[in-house]
């Protein structure tokens, strides 16, 4: 698996939405590569603390586009 391949599982990886061999792939690629590991890592503890810091309210459409928009760049 490539950079590319693991950053476009990235997300289905830290939503539990991927079958076990994905999986392995996933794990294999973040142990080997250090930066796709501290990508995958910031996205971890940006949902942590999105999860804490949240209340019942949504954060509006546009900026939450525009916060996948720049998560993507990572």
């Amino acid at each position: 698996m490539n950079c590319n391949e693991a950053v476009e599982k990235l997300w289905q990886y830290l939503d539990r939405e991927l079958d076990g061999e994905a999986v392995v792939e996933v794990e294999r690629h973040l142990q080997e590569c250090r930066e796709c590991f501290s990508r995958a890592e910031f996205e971890q503890r940006l949902r942590a603390l999105l999860r804490r810091s949240c209340g019942c309210e949504q954060a509006p459409a546009a900026l939450r586009d525009r916060l996948h928009r720049l998560l993507r760049m990572f």
